[in-house]
């Protein structure tokens, strides 16, 4: 189920999401290109979340000392 946010811009914010919603560019209007950046800030927010973990476990002693290197020369 879809729901509605509005939020209020300044005009320079305004006229930067219009550009970027224009025929000229991917998105066809501001709502996808909105939808868009909150898709990629989850994407980014996951990651950082990824990193912050592993750093804790570092910090907290649960690591090994083996890297991805290798693990990829046993194969």
């Amino acid at each position: 189920m879809a729901s509605t946010l509005n939020i209020q811009l300044t005009d320079e914010l305004r006229r930067h999401v219009d550009m970027r919603a224009s025929d000229n560019d991917v998105y066809a209007t501001p709502s996808e290109y909105i939808r868009d950046l909150v898709r990629r800030d989850m994407e980014d927010w996951a990651i950082v979340s990824i990193v912050v973990q592993g750093l804790k476990e570092v910090s907290d002693g649960e690591f090994v000392k083996e890297t991805i290197l290798d693990v990829l020369r046993e194969d």
